[in-house]
């Protein structure tokens, strides 16, 4: 038998994108001859791995994983909702959260080969999404949240407070599920976006025949309404619009927050 090596089967791997179990094999059966071994994965169907990587992947499943004051959220793409919500698409998906929680958002890269078995398997475009890891440092109040509506994840959150306690940061939780803001804070959102969206205000309040003199006023009562929008410190609390998020918060501060809803 054929010596193969890893060299050989990561070249197989890059150019029919199959996993490397598989590769592997097909150099084994095949006496390490590398174009015996792509006619023998094409036979197999095991190539279209390969053909599906350029397809469009926009659903898929998310999940957060914890442990103490550590948390990771983990996003994994599919092409269909039917495979997002299979059980051997949500038990990779909960093992990769878990590699993050214990090891770091590197970690990923070393179960690459697990997607792509599972790309194989379930005959889909699966791809790792996004991945972020958060850990509250010393009297940092970290929630979680994931929105499983049929059964498995589609919008998760995370969000770190200073200063607040469990039941406050939940009631950020709910809330940021819910308004899914794209910035904390007003300063946050790049100059050139507000700059971009006053501009369309501006257009919008002349085509409506708006008196100029009214003009700036108009447009800045509307960008008020655009950062009540996308921004979480300028919007209402959904549990009591007469109460602001700033004012929920009290003497507490929202550190961060991050939040992944799949389709968006």
């Amino acid at each position: 038998m054929a010596d193969i090596s890893a060299k050989d089967v990561q070249a197989l791997r890059k150019a029919t994108g199959v996993g490397m179990m598989d590769a592997k094999r097909a150099l084994v059966e095949n006496d390490g001859d590398f174009e015996k071994a792509v006619t023998w994965l094409r036979e197999k169907g095991l190539s279209k791995a390969a053909e599906r990587s350029d397809r469009a992947n926009t659903q898929g499943a998310v999940t957060i994983a914890r442990s103490g004051n550590t948390a990771a959220l983990v996003e994994l793409n599919s092409e269909t909702d039917f495979v997002a919500k299979s059980p051997e698409f949500n038990a990779l998906l909960e093992k990769l959260a878990g590699a993050v929680v214990a090891d770091g958002e590197g970690t990923i890269g070393a179960h690459q080969d697990e997607v792509d078995d599972l790309r194989i398997t379930l005959k889909e475009n699966i791809a790792v999404g996004q991945v972020i890891r958060f850990e509250a440092p010393e009297g940092g109040v970290l929630d979680t949240y994931v929105h499983k509506p049929a059964g498995w994840g589609v919008n998760a959150v995370m969000v770190e407070l200073q200063g607040g306690d469990a039941t406050l940061a939940r009631e950020v939780s709910l809330h940021l599920a819910f308004t899914k803001p794209t910035y904390l804070s007003r300063g946050d959102v790049p100059a050139e976006r507000v700059a971009e969206e006053r501009q369309v205000l501006e257009a919008i309040s002349r085509n409506e025949g708006k008196p100029e003199a009214a003009l700036p006023k108009i447009i800045e009562g509307r960008l008020t309404g655009f950062f009540k929008e996308h921004v979480l410190l300028e919007q209402d609390f959904v549990k009591d619009n007469k109460v602001s998020i700033a004012k929920l918060l009290g003497d507490a501060r929202i550190t961060r927050f991050a939040q992944v809803v799949i389709g968006r």
